[in-house]
């Protein structure tokens, strides 16, 4: 279930370089691009405060959005963006141009659920190998994250990605081989208290 879209509404930018840049932001606004679809990339400008927000919100790299440029609908979705390193707001933001039958790669969260039915319960730890799975997937239909059911995983085990339901259209984009998603590991006996007193 992913993000229910979104609309930004843009203005063209006709100058491109440092200093339209910086004035923009003074202005409370962004440069952005929307490129892709074998059509000539477009240099826009979005509201800082609209975008900020959105990428605070969470899922903003799997959400498709509506960009509204003179009056034209563009669907987008964010294929990178770079925050203010000192200020966290966002500096720019580079949007790939999709339309309902696409296929896009999105890095997509892992969640893992039923940790007290698994191996944790006894005092396993979950070594989590991967945070998120690089994913194929339709870019009107891009999961939110996927699911791994720990239940019934003891010490000792491997969780492959063939483990985990996948949501319908999306595959992940290692296809040679059943990737380890987590491994549940023996609590580590005595490293704790070392990491302890080198703290």
């Amino acid at each position: 279930m992913s993000h229910a879209s979104y609309e930004l509404k843009a203005e063209a930018r006709e100058r491109v370089g440092k200093g339209s840049s910086r004035e923009l932001r003074r202005n409370g606004l962004i440069p952005a691009v929307i490129y892709g679809d074998k059509q000539a990339p477009i240099s826009i400008a979005l509201s800082t405060n609209e975008v900020t927000k959105r990428i605070h919100a969470g899922g903003f790299m799997t959400t498709v959005a509506s960009i509204v440029l003179n009056g034209e609908t563009i669907s987008v979705l964010p294929k990178d963006y770079q925050l203010d390193p000192v200020r966290d707001f966002t500096m720019h933001v580079d949007f790939l141009r999709v339309s309902a039958d696409s296929q896009v790669t999105v890095d997509v969260p892992v969640h893992f659920i039923n940790e007290e039915k698994s191996g944790i319960k006894i005092g396993g730890v979950l070594n989590i190998v991967r945070h998120e799975v690089e994913m194929i997937c339709p870019a009107n239909d891009i999961p939110e994250f996927i699911t791994v059911d720990l239940a019934g995983f003891k010490i000792g085990d491997s969780i492959h990605i063939s483990h985990v339901k996948l949501p319908q259209g999306a595959k992940p984009t290692i296809t040679d081989r059943d990737f380890t998603i987590a491994t549940l590991v023996a609590p580590a006996a005595g490293v704790s208290e070392e990491d302890a007193a080198s703290e």
